[in-house]
């Protein structure tokens, strides 16, 4: 006999997650100077491949997300470095209540925390979250084709390709985006935890 898969419970519900690298906690429109600071390092909003707000648009981009989370359609995070510092956004989107299903994504960083353990920690709690808190069965992480360094790392944290959605969305600068999407699935949890908690184990040069 088959049993019925019952839906996510209280997926919008707003949670802090705390590692050794990385902690995350539920943004609030108070983060916005921080925010400014974070984008302004290295320009990052000039990045064509991604989402990243401008330093005047930050205000205008944490309203959106917080109004898709009272809308029931996002739990969008602010992301700390080990020190405390503001290091970037990211969020669960596409939520599937029903589906047991939910995205990882809408994610940026400051430059200065990249080729860290900052995005393995953060990945590792917010998988974590969604398999064993919420009880997903498939988390998504979705990107676009051209942004090699993206797709690296989703592949490195062991999620696997499901295929490329063509002409999928049109982006800022006015071109068509073909977006690269890939999976974790809950049978697979197990294994990509222990490869990611192996990776945050590992020493670390100073």
């Amino acid at each position: 006999m088959t049993t019925a898969l019952t839906p996510l419970q209280s997926p919008f519900e707003s949670v802090h997650l705390r590692g050794p690298f990385a902690s995350l906690e539920p943004l609030t429109a108070a983060h916005a100077a921080e925010a400014r600071e974070a984008v302004a390092e290295g320009e990052i909003w000039r990045q064509w491949t991604t989402d990243i707000p401008a330093p005047e648009a930050v205000e205008a981009e944490i309203e959106r997300r917080l109004g898709l989370q009272r809308a029931g359609r996002m739990l969008p995070f602010t992301v700390r470095d080990a020190a405390g510092r503001f290091a970037g956004m990211t969020t669960f989107m596409e939520i599937d209540a029903a589906n047991r299903r939910l995205e990882i994504g809408s994610t940026w960083y400051r430059p200065s925390v990249r080729r860290t353990a900052l995005n393995t920690q953060a990945k590792r709690l917010l998988l974590g979250h969604a398999f064993d808190g919420l009880g997903c069965v498939a988390v998504e992480f979705r990107t676009h084709f051209f942004n090699h360094a993206s797709r690296a790392a989703i592949a490195r944290l062991g999620a696997k390709q499901d295929g490329i959605l063509r002409n999928h969305r049109i982006t800022k600068n006015g071109t068509l985006r073909d977006t690269v999407v890939f999976s974790i699935l809950d049978t697979e949890w197990p294994t990509v935890r222990a490869h990611l908690q192996f990776q945050l184990d590992r020493p670390r040069e100073t």
